[in-house]
């Protein structure tokens, strides 16, 4: 893996001039999202993990379970966020390392706290991701009984999730899983399956082995990856498009998708709620184990350091973060974008992509998305898809052509506005309702 850097870059930390910005009148959008690191440690070693097999390795110094007073903490600052702001609605989610290594009763004693600090004028959802491994009768009951929503990992069929989801051992992992997703849907507590692409597992089939879950969510996640530490393969927006087809073409609406359904609010001039795609505020806030408030965790695939901030729930409050660079530049939308993006005929619809997908050592995060190609694929092919639709003419030969679809702009009502668009029509908790963080 080549070096990566730990002085700030230059985008967001030494060009982004925030005082400036906040002479413009412009105010960040308050968090909506809170995501506790209940424990940093899991029981998997996962061979694409951005926590434990990328460039930034704070993990090591932090303490395993997140200490009581820490989460006491947490559950303060929420409440005092949510009450300032005047939130409806609001979503934490309980992740890790695998949060249930911090146990059953620990994690639903740390949301009877949460529920109990939050004003009742906050609709308050709560999620868990989860490896699923360590689901038992036990943990699904509690979790039921405390309105906990559980998402699982689940890269497809036995041979795709095993090739990456394993042991230290080198076992793999599949059977739990799948054993965990089958109680959790029995009991009504599935929120969703978060799936890894990869390329090698042919799209169709991983789509439908997934479906066969019958989750009420599906979440594709490309792999994190930079221009400094570029992805291994090549093709994620054809094998997308692929289950794009699988996925539209079904005679009724199988299940959500949130990435395709994103898009397809995208092109039709709405919000698309997805980090992966879109101009969208991103409203989302990590508290570590140790209490350290940080931005998104999939930073931490960027550089040691990425996603730091100096404050910590134990003295602070989450305003304290709204102001920092990295917060600000994830809500400005268009004005936060390099030049090659902004000149780009789709730039509403992509954004830009994942933001940790464009870093580049030294430049920063004010790149095209290391997977712009594949992106531009998806979309083209979505438009397409769509514009046939609604003019009753055939769609062109399905994520092939690299020929740009006819003029988009009346699929995209909106310019994005100066400063970023508005915030998503959807609640956080809808937004994520494959329960996903931050993951994102």
């Amino acid at each position: 893996m080549t070096a990566v850097r730990i002085a700030p870059p230059r985008w967001p930390d030494q060009l982004l001039d925030v005082d400036a910005i906040a002479a413009s009148g412009w105010r960040p959008a308050p968090f909506r999202e809170f995501v506790a690191k209940v424990h940093q440690r899991c029981n998997l070693s996962c061979d694409y993990c951005y926590v434990y097999t990328m460039v930034d390795q704070s993990w090591r110094g932090r303490p395993a379970l997140m200490p009581a007073e820490v989460r006491t903490a947490t559950a303060r600052r929420i409440a005092e966020h949510v009450g300032r702001h005047e939130l409806a609605d609001a979503l934490v989610v309980l992740h890790g390392g695998e949060p249930l290594l911090a146990g059953v009763d620990v994690l639903t004693g740390f949301v009877a706290e949460i529920r109990s600090a939050v004003p009742a004028s906050c609709r308050l959802r709560v999620g868990l991701q989860t490896n699923g491994t360590l689901i038992d009768d036990a943990a699904v009951t509690a979790l039921a009984a405390a309105r906990v929503t559980v998402s699982v990992s689940l890269d497809g069929g036995p041979a795709a999730h095993d090739r990456h989801r394993r042991y230290a051992g080198g076992a793999g992992s599949h059977a739990r899983a799948v054993r965990a997703i089958e109680m959790l849907a029995g009991a009504g507590a599935l929120g969703g399956l978060l799936a890894t692409i990869d390329l090698s597992q042919d799209p169709v089939e991983c789509y439908e082995q997934l479906l066969a879950h019958r989750p009420p969510a599906i979440d594709f996640l490309f792999p994190h990856a930079t221009w400094t530490n570029p992805p291994a393969g090549s093709g994620y927006g054809r094998w997308l498009c692929r289950v794009f087809d699988r996925w539209y073409d079904a005679p009724v609406r199988e299940v959500r998708v949130r990435l395709f359904q994103s898009l397809l609010n995208l092109l039709l001039g709405g919000e698309g709620g997805n980090e992966q795609i879109g101009l969208s505020p991103m409203r989302a806030v990590i508290v570590e184990s140790d209490g350290a408030i940080e931005q998104t965790d999939a930073l931490k695939a960027a550089y040691p350091g990425a996603a730091a901030t100096p404050w910590n729930v134990l003295t602070d409050g989450f305003d304290a973060a709204l102001w920092h660079p990295g917060f600000v530049a994830r809500q400005l939308g268009v004005d936060a974008l390099g030049p090659d993006c902004r000149a780009c005929p789709v730039q509403r619809v992509c954004g830009g992509g994942h933001y940790v997908h464009r870093y580049r050592e030294p430049d920063g995060f004010r790149n095209p998305s290391v997977y712009c190609g594949d992106l531009r694929i998806l979309i083209d092919h979505a438009a397409r898809r769509l514009r046939a639709d609604l003019t009753g003419t055939e769609h062109d030969d399905p994520g092939h052509s690299r020929r740009p679809p006819a003029d988009l702009r009346p699929l995209q009502r909106g310019d994005g506005g100066s400063h970023g668009g508005r915030p998503a029509d959807q609640s956080p908790a809808e937004q994520a309702d494959a329960a996903a963080a931050g993951g994102r």
